[in-house]
């Protein structure tokens, strides 16, 4: 197990995010899927927040990733919500 440093703490943080489809309606592609997994690097860079793990299916997606104790789990997913589903 790798653990993560900073000046004062030690630690490893994974979180395991399980996004569903209204209404699970079979929807996402490997093209969405791609897309989707570039759109979370990319806001992840934003918030500090590192992938570790995609995997998906036509109805749900399971993430997980990693981040510093500084980081609110719940502002970066709720940003990059907010910008995936406009996009998509």
């Amino acid at each position: 197990m790798e653990l993560d440093k900073n000046q004062h703490s030690v630690y490893s943080i994974n979180y395991h995010l399980v996004m569903v489809i209204k209404y699970r309606k079979k929807v996402i592609s490997d093209e969405i899927s791609g897309y989707l997994r570039a759109t979370f690097e990319r806001i992840g860079i934003t918030y500090g927040v590192e992938l570790v793990e995609w995997n998906y299916d036509k109805d749900h997606v399971h993430v997980i990733f990693k981040c510093t104790p500084q980081i609110a789990p719940a502002k970066f997913i709720n940003a990059y919500k907010s910008v995936s589903s406009r996009l998509v």
